[in-house]
């Protein structure tokens, strides 16, 4: 695939004027047309499909499938809340532009319930076939119809001393408006009659989140050979309505389930306190935004959809019926039972030699500290497969420690909530050391999580700073300033990733720890950018969003077309859809450059188009760890150039976030990369092909193929491998 041997060059290419860059380009036809751009809402209904074949593919053991549909729920959730929400909005609006696919916002909403419904079906499928599958291995989630009597009066008691006094039922009449629907909440809805009349009346009760989802059964009630028997909190409560309404006869109920709209809008130029503006905007998501969906038991009478609808003012299109268990992202209860036989095998991350070695107590440079091993060469860490406690956390817990450490520096985006890289910030500063985070207050849904950890980190005395007004700062950068024997010297760390020991477990991200004075002085003038008036325009060797990046970007595409037959580029992303790149990418590819694209999530162009993209293939690697590294190569005849960073290929990274890619320079830690995308393209086993309609096919191995698991064989060779 690459030129393993060919020569590093250090060299940035300038950006191509038009007239070059077109040069070897057919020009008759019009790149921006509709059909050659995929639909981002249907393109990201499309990726979570391939979530949801996860759960579908009896490759997948049996407790991992049950995981992907929970996943699968959870993404739609926030799906709803976020892009159906702004839909939404355009068209109260009355929004009318199209986007780059010809779609108005209209349109999308319709094409969005035409694809999805029948997905959803299919997830519901899939559930009760695991479910079945499951009660064959002693895992018994239960319909309360088919308990037998001793279950009945276990649970007519639970439901009286442990459930009972928890709810609220709501009546709904002339002297009781509908109740307000919390966002994501379990609901029923009840309709009771009075004992001597054909009066009727309709009340909701709210499953409260405050008690389990799943109600287990004690081991004496269970089945002989049962490992876990439970019953869904929902039908214990509506079977046994009759204590909450006395003297009434209960007709009827259905669950239901609303999402809300749960964007913030936040006026900054308008904000005095930023984080006390955000605290009020947190306020109403709790309350709640206008109502965007509601899931109902498919079997719900047309009296009360009517009257659920008409009440909470939705239309037929808001309606996603479902036939078995709403919600299934509680699903995730389940995923601890004891049946390791039917999860994926326990995976623990490498620590690499010579991480492995590293005394805590030698910090005086002669020793294997972080800094030393640092100092020898660069180093490049791959999450989960190696340990990002050990490397990671350890650079940042030991700058904190060492005493010869002046200065810390980092970005955090989003972090655990027993953040051991919190901790040492705080430890930094209390040592008396210079220690500044800018934490973004506007990372989605986790806002108050960084108020709680900006206001932890100022009590401390770390300097804590927002980023810039308009701006959300999505880059993962750390700066460490030592004073050592020959003087200052700068560490650094960029990532792909977060700061979050968590997510590192199975997000796969990439990460350079490195001593280069120029990336070290261009994190310094980053950090001035970001906590000053710094108004930077250049930097060595990173590129910078918004100022540089996307010019950069542009340039180095533009290199290939020059090259034109000769010309390659590999690039590894969550999601392409800035319409500039891809009408890049397809001039690159009429000028005969070869591209492929590892594009997990949404990807808006369209490949193997003749003579507009038929150069370009795009696949997507789904699995047990999500894939978020962003990795960028160019042939460039022979003096590859390889990029890391935070950034995708999409207008909010390139002009309206702080991101920082940087090249990788070293060959050692080229081959690994280049080593990344070899076992990403070859993948047969978690690896989707783009056709040209926006339609993915798996791979398969062919006939006596072996099955090549991108994720599996990176963790063969991780624990295979001593060159770190």
């Amino acid at each position: 695939m690459l030129d393993k041997n060919a020569k590093n060059t250090t060299s940035e290419p300038s950006v191509a004027s038009a007239a070059d860059g077109n040069a070897m380009v057919s020009t008759d036809i019009d790149l921006t047309l509709p059909e050659y751009y995929i639909s981002r809402e249907l393109s990201w209904l499309s990726f979570n499909e391939r979530v949801l074949h996860e759960a579908l593919d009896p490759r997948t053991p049996l407790l991992e499938r049950l995981k992907f549909l929970a996943i699968f729920s959870n993404n739609l959730d926030e799906f709803f809340m976020v892009r159906v929400a702004g839909l939404k909005r355009q068209i109260e609006a009355q929004v009318s532009r199209r986007t780059p696919d010809g779609r108005t916002p209209a349109e999308h909403l319709q094409a969005i319930g035409d694809k999805l419904r029948p997905t959803v079906a299919k997830q519901q499928d899939c559930f009760l076939e695991v479910n079945a599958q499951l009660h064959e291995h002693g895992i018994h989630l239960l319909d309360y119809d088919e308990l037998n009597s001793k279950q009945v009066t276990y649970l007519q008691s639970h439901f009286e001393n442990q459930i009972f006094p928890v709810l609220t039922p709501l009546a709904v009449d002339p002297g009781h408006p509908f109740p307000y629907i919390s966002n994501l909440s379990l609901n029923l809805a009840v309709v009771v009659r009075e004992a001597d009349s054909e009066e009727t009346h309709f009340a909701r009760i709210k499953v409260p989140k405050v008690l389990p989802r799943f109600i287990q059964l004690p081991k004496e009630l269970q089945a002989p050979g049962t490992l876990w028997a439970a019953v869904p909190l929902e039908q214990v409560i509506g079977k046994n309505l009759t204590f909450l309404f006395p003297g009434m006869v209960v007709e009827e109920y259905y669950t239901f389930r609303i999402t809300r709209n749960a964007d913030l809008f936040l006026e900054e130029d308008d904000a005095d306190d930023l984080m006390l503006a955000l605290e009020q905007e947190l306020r109403k998501r709790r309350l709640g935004g206008s109502l965007v969906r509601i899931e109902l038991q498919s079997d719900t009478s047309s009296e009360v959809r009517a009257t659920l609808l008409t009440e909470m003012d939705l239309h037929e299109d808001d309606i996603y019926d479902v036939k078995g268990l709403i919600g299934l992202s509680d699903l995730m209860a389940l995923i601890g039972l004891p049946l390791p036989e039917h999860k994926d095998p326990d995976w623990t991350a490498v620590v690499p030699s010579p991480w492995h070695r590293i005394n805590l107590d030698d910090v005086d440079g002669e020793g294997d500290d972080v800094f030393s091993i640092i100092r020898r060469r660069d180093r490049m860490v791959h999450h989960p497969y190696v340990s990002f406690a050990a490397t990671v956390q350890q650079f940042i817990t030991q700058a904190a420690a060492d005493p010869d450490v002046l200065t810390i520096k980092m970005t955090l985006y989003r972090t655990s909530g027993d953040s051991p890289i919190i901790n040492a910030l705080v430890s930094a500063a209390e040592n008396g050391k210079q220690v500044v985070a800018l934490v973004e207050l506007k990372a989605r849904f986790d806002e108050e999580n960084n108020i709680n950890w900006a206001r932890t980190l100022e009590k401390a005395g770390v300097h804590v700073v927002y980023g810039l007004l308009g701006l959300k700062t999505h880059t993962k950068v750390a700066l460490v300033v030592r004073k050592e024997h020959d003087g200052i010297r700068r560490y650094v760390h960029i990532g792909t990733g977060n700061y979050n020991p968590k997510t590192a477990r199975i997000y796969t991200d990439l990460g350079l720890l490195s001593c280069s004075e120029e990336l070290g002085a261009d994190l310094t003038d980053l950090f001035n950018f970001l906590t000053g008036y710094s108004r930077q325009k250049a930097y060595r060797q990173l590129l910078i969003a918004p100022i540089t990046l996307r010019e950069r970007m542009l340039a180095l595409i533009n290199q290939e077309i020059a090259h034109g037959t000769e010309g390659r580029i590999i690039a590894k992303m969550n999601a392409l859809v800035d319409p500039g790149i891809i009408q890049a990418l397809y001039q690159a590819s009429q000028a005969g450059v070869s591209i492929d694209l590892i594009v997990r999530g949404v990807c808006c162009l369209t490949p193997g188009v003749k003579n507009v993209s038929e150069n370009i293939r795009v696949i997507s690697v789904i699995g047990r760890f999500l894939e978020h590294s962003r990795v960028f190569y160019f042939h460039n005849k022979g003096n590859e150039q390889f990029y890391i960073g935070s950034a995708d290929w999409m207008p909010r990274n390139l002009d309206r976030r702080v991101e920082a890619i940087t090249p990788i320079l070293a060959p050692h830690l080229q081959r690994k990369l280049t080593n990344l995308l070899d076992i990403c393209l070859s993948d047969n086993r978690q690896a989707w092909e783009m056709q040209p309609d926006g339609t993915y096919l798996q791979r398969q191995p062919q006939p006596n193929e072996p099955e090549k698991s991108t994720h599996v064989q990176l963790m063969q060779q991780t624990k295979g491998s001593t060159a770190y």
